[in-house]
């Protein structure tokens, strides 16, 4: 099977369009035929030679699509499903995954860094037979996609792939935050910091799991809008005044928990000295691996609780049906993030407008 995908040939260049080829599938392997894919930020770290990833490679992780092909010891799906693809597959032996966390999969983590699929070896391939990598063992920047089965989710035919295509990354990253990891309680006050497509799901999360305040906040105040229009009770411009005015909404005590997801050094101090003496601080942004963030001592005292999480406590056969059921009865907005289409031909002006900022989610329709 010959189709197209964005390559990523040489770090900083634009992506180029290209004809690849699947080479041998395992008995355990799923070819979806992807019908929308998001653009995330971790796209353009990994097209800005952030991440590290080998080339050439397909970036993307944020996709759905309907089955094309299963292999013979695949039960969990079959052809004309309709699936959201997870970035996360797993052994589900090892230490890490006897425990529940599948995010932390030994042998997940160990292969990240090869960009190929989760046995080690290649799926993709060029005209000149030389291997093509996929980026958080996905690459859905494609006309198709080869996953592992653990990480093709089927959710219901009714659910549009271009809303669908949000749950696999962004929406479950932010919505877990809330419902997964900080548990949000029924009457608790809970900050939001950064109201991008993570951000605002995190919002949503926190209302889905009964918070009574959630008070938004970013440097843009389109996205402060955004945020009440999902949910938000209150919102805060991110500027000097943040802490005393949160104090204000809160009885000087801070939130019952803070949620992070701007990824920069600014939102990370800012989140241990609004969170309450006790409370939960959940860091979802990233900044490079090498970089170094500092921290008022006296902001980290009264028992405060700091988890970093990647990707929301997913347990994405159980997390993404779910999603998808709460966007069909209308419980989960994701309509408002959708802010511009392109084509697969226009992937480039897409990653142009994500650098900037541009976009809630970019979508690339097949």
């Amino acid at each position: 099977m010959n189709f197209h995908a964005a390559l990523m040939e040489r770090t900083g260049e634009p992506l180029r369009i290209a004809s690849v080829s699947l080479g041998h599938l395992a008995d355990t392997d799923v070819v979806v035929r992807v019908k929308a894919a998001s653009l995330c930020h971790t796209d353009l770290e990994a097209t800005r030679g952030d991440l590290r990833t080998p080339l050439p490679f397909v970036p993307g992780h944020e996709a759905a699509g309907i089955v094309e092909w299963t292999g013979s010891a695949v039960t969990r799906v079959r052809k004309g499903d309709h699936v959201v693809m997870s970035w996360n597959p797993h052994c589900g032996q090892c230490f890490y995954c006897t425990r529940q966390t599948a995010i932390l999969c030994q042998p997940y983590r160990d292969r990240m860094a090869q960009a190929f699929h989760f046995d080690g070896t290649p799926r993709l391939f060029l005209d000149d037979g030389s291997p093509v990598h996929q980026l958080a063992y996905m690459g859905s920047f494609a006309e198709c996609c080869v996953v592992s089965e653990d990480c093709a989710i089927p959710v219901p035919k009714a659910m549009p792939f271009d809303r669908a295509c949000l749950v696999g990354c962004g929406v479950m990253t932010g919505f877990g935050a809330a419902t997964n990891i900080a548990l949000v309680e029924p009457g608790s006050t809970v900050t939001v910091i950064g109201c991008g497509a993570v951000g605002l799901s995190a919002i949503q999360g926190a209302r889905h799991a009964g918070a009574a305040r959630i008070i938004a906040v970013d440097r843009a105040r389109e996205k402060l809008d955004m945020a009440r229009a999902l949910g938000a009770t209150h919102a805060l411009v991110a500027d000097d005044t943040l802490v005393a005015a949160q104090a204000e909404l809160t009885s000087g005590r801070g939130a019952d928990v803070v949620i992070e997801s701007a990824g920069n050094r600014q939102a990370l101090r800012a989140s241990v000295e609004l969170a309450r003496p006790g409370g939960q601080v959940v860091w979802l942004g990233k900044l490079p691996a090498d970089e170094e963030a500092s921290f008022r001592w006296g902001a980290l005292m009264g028992e405060k609780r700091i988890v970093r999480s990647s990707y929301g406590g997913a347990n994405p056969a159980r997390d993404f049906p779910m999603l998808a059921n709460a966007y069909l009865d209308g419980t989960l907005k994701l309509d408002e993030y959708v802010t511009s289409r392109i084509t697969l031909a226009r992937v480039n002006e897409g990653m142009q407008r994500l650098a900037v900022g541009a976009d809630v989610r970019a979508v690339i329709e097949f």
